[in-house]
């Protein structure tokens, strides 16, 4: 048999996944020399550090920009300019460090690339989101076959929640939201604490429900709601209750307030952006007693779950 050359296409092809596993490498190597190097410097970039960030200004190039060059302009100039979360050492903003195991899994999840709006797109991607929920909701204690969903933070939880509250009330007055819209639909009434989060209150502004046209009710020295300060509450009213005052940690008497609140055919929602990850502790759960009794749920994992 005469021996023959590959096609160029080939020879091109395995220049392009030589030069992919090359600058992957590369990249690597200057993840960990950052993560080796980061507790030798301070958690605040340096005013240094900030001012080279220059080199990452100017106008649009006129051609490509090869990737070394690119992993090389991020390495040398934003690495520095960084705030130092992976350490022991920061503790701003109720951000904690990603686990080395939750490091590793968004490396293969970007090599993978996939498009997870739809199961057919990705089945992989849509099987670990229902795990994911299902875990979640095992860990809260919350009633079986609750659903959920993953949404970009606990402002967008609250956002869903609240939409599903909006749309079952509305359902159930005789009134389609999605179709007919706000004007002119039966009136809503939002009861929340004094100290209400304002991802709640934002939350409540874009579904047309109004910032400020809620029942505030009185809270005791820690933030917690007054269950003996609760307004009237009807099929038309939406519970927004606490779990983890973010100031001090405290927990609404949800055992206290859901009974009633249920019974009166309100909708109760929970913003529990950290607060809620106390189930998960045989010696802390007993904080979250009552809450599964509500409707919907807002949780975040950027909060203890990754410290």
């Amino acid at each position: 048999m005469a021996a023959t050359h590959p096609p160029h296409s080939s020879i091109t092809s395995a220049s392009a996944d030589e030069a992919r596993t090359a600058l992957l490498k590369r990249a690597a190597r200057a993840a960990v020399d950052y993560l080796e190097g980061v507790e030798a410097r301070p958690v605040a970039p340096t005013p240094k550090a900030i001012a080279a960030l220059s080199a990452l200004r100017g106008p649009l190039p006129p051609g490509p920009t090869s990737a070394e060059a690119v992993l090389h302009l991020l390495h040398e100039y934003g690495s520095p300019a960084t705030m130092a979360k992976t350490n022991g050492r920061y503790f701003g903003f109720v951000t904690g460090d990603c686990v080395p195991a939750a490091l590793a899994a968004s490396w293969l999840v970007s090599a993978w690339d996939q498009n997870a709006a739809h199961a057919v797109q990705s089945p992989v991607a849509a099987q670990l989101e229902e795990s994911a929920i299902e875990w979640v909701r095992q860990l809260f204690g919350l009633p079986e076959g609750t659903g959920g969903a993953m949404v970009t933070g606990a402002t967008m939880a609250n956002f869903s929640g609240l939409a599903a509250a909006r749309h079952s009330l509305l359902t159930r007055a005789g009134w389609d939201v999605e179709a007919d819209g706000l004007f002119g639909a039966p009136p809503l009434t939002v009861v929340v604490g004094e100290e209400v989060h304002q991802s709640v209150l934002k939350a409540l502004g874009l579904l047309g429900l109004g910032r400020k046209r809620v029942v505030r009710v009185p809270v005791d020295g820690q933030g917690r709601m007054r269950a003996d300060a609760l307004p009237h509450m009807d099929a038309q009213t939406i519970l927004c209750l606490q779990a983890g005052n973010v100031n001090t940690g405290a927990f609404d008497p949800a055992a206290a307030i859901c009974p009633a609140a249920r019974a009166a055919g309100a909708w109760i929602h929970v913003d529990g952006a950290f607060g809620l990850w106390a189930a998960a502790s045989p010696e802390y759960r007993k904080w979250v007693k009552g809450f599964e009794l509500a409707d919907s749920w807002a949780t975040d994992g950027h909060k203890w779950p990754n410290i």
